[in-house]
């Protein structure tokens, strides 16, 4: 099982939201409210020189399904590609 990070700027995030809806992606975590400087876009540490917030969304998935994630995310990116849309994998292991 892989857990998918994906980091966007808050004022996407009811696209970005409903991307991920139809695409049958319905259960998720999010984070709101996030800060950070990246290489990609401007850094967004919700201050007056820096202003902005960014969410992560969290989906767990199998392994196979990374790549329809991931096709979601290049969609997004050719069509906002100054968005720095940033998407990140790694393996989950659940704890009970």
């Amino acid at each position: 099982m892989k857990m998918f990070a994906f980091i966007y700027a808050d004022y996407f995030d009811e696209r970005i939201t409903n991307d991920f809806k139809q695409a049958d992606y319905k259960h998720y975590t999010k984070v709101h409210g996030t800060t950070g400087e990246g290489g990609e876009s401007d850094a967004k540490l919700n201050t007056p020189f820096a202003p902005g917030r960014n969410n992560i969304l969290y989906i767990a998935v199998p392994d196979e399904e990374i790549s329809k994630l991931l096709e979601i995310v290049r969609r997004l990116r050719k069509e906002y590609p100054d968005a720095g849309f940033r998407a990140f994998t790694y393996q989950l292991e659940e704890c009970v």
